[in-house]
């Protein structure tokens, strides 16, 4: 659905960003991390078609956004880190000025023009506020508002620049919502320097950083590939020696710790497996036939903020960044 190949963009003799490529598919919910001034805005800023570049081409809907840019817009949606309110109006005002802006065919929808903007609304949960000023919303309100004029149109592609910014944890979590429920059937770009966002929304991460695409991933696999080790933490409950024997004849377990006893009968245990292999069904297996009852199981891999800190301040580029 979004084909970045090559993009280069130079601003005078600074380069803001260089051969980046990448392909989004259709129903993806992709994160877009990065520090400040990595070139974040400014990839989002040439798929949208608001700037061109210098090199290299992004496609949308297999439409060439600098050869055909009005046909390629329809296809998008976006949503700037400031959505671009008119508050003087209301909800109702507002969405039907975006409908002619946007050149909306009602034919082409299938709907009315009343009923499209019924639907978007819906979808973001405004209706009850369609009749108020824009100015008199809470800043949940006013997101959601401008989530609905990205939706305008119904496009396949949702772009999306810092969508929770400035809004309370409650808001944070219906808009997180929202995006989940419409990412079921569009393409979305998220970027965000929220990570738990990434971690609770997309199934996938780009990182850039210094203008450089340096991973393409599921946030898990990059947490393996920059550790080289993969380590569960299981809290079990029988005698301490058996379950370490058990838990060390499972094939691919490279180490076993115990740690501390959590509570009357049961044991924490450190089990290392060898890399990229996912030895957790196997391990069940075996402590279920020995009789011994698992009573919890904790990831221990890098969380995506150490992931994000290793990729932006070292050298593993090359590691991580897949073919």
């Amino acid at each position: 659905m979004i084909e970045v190949s090559g993009l280069t963009k130079t601003y005078g003799n600074k380069r803001g960003i260089t051969d980046i490529s990448f392909t989004i598919n259709e129903g993806e919910i992709v994160g877009f991390l990065g520090p400040n001034g990595a070139g974040k805005s400014t990839t989002m800023n040439v798929i949208t078609g608001y700037l061109s570049a210098t090199a290299g081409a992004a496609r949308v809907a297999d439409i060439d956004i600098l050869e055909n840019p009005l046909e390629a817009k329809k296809h998008i949606g976006y949503l700037p880190q400031d959505p671009p309110l008119y508050l003087d109006m209301t909800v109702d005002e507002y969405l039907n000025f975006i409908y002619d802006v946007k050149g909306v065919k009602s034919k082409k929808l299938g709907e009315s023009r009343k009923e499209h903007i019924a639907r978007v609304c819906d979808m973001v949960g405004i209706t009850h506020v369609q009749s108020r000023v824009i100015n008199n919303l809470s800043g949940g309100y006013k997101q959601r508002c401008g989530l609905a004029q990205a939706l305008i149109g119904d496009p396949d592609v949702l772009i999306l620049d810092e969508p929770t910014v400035g809004l309370d944890p409650k808001q944070i979590i219906e808009i997180r919502n929202v995006i989940k429920s419409l990412g079921k059937n569009r393409t979305i770009i998220l970027s965000t320097h929220i990570l738990q966002e990434v971690s609770a929304v997309c199934e996938r991460v780009l990182v850039i950083n210094n203008g450089t695409l340096v991973a393409d991933d599921t946030p898990t696999h990059l947490s393996a590939m920059l550790t080289g080790e993969h380590k569960l933490e299981y809290r079990i409950a029988g005698p301490r020696e058996k379950i370490v024997q058990v838990l060390r004849s499972v094939d691919g377990v490279k180490m076993v710790t115990p740690t501390i006893q959590a509570e009357p009968g049961a044991y924490e245990y450190l089990v290392e497996s060898d890399e990229h292999l996912d030895v957790r069904k196997l391990i069940f297996q075996t402590l279920s036939k020995a009789g011994y009852p698992v009573l919890m199981l904790k990831n221990q891999d890098l969380s995506l903020e150490d992931v994000f800190i290793q990729l932006t301040t070292n050298d593993k580029k090359s590691s991580a960044k897949r073919g």
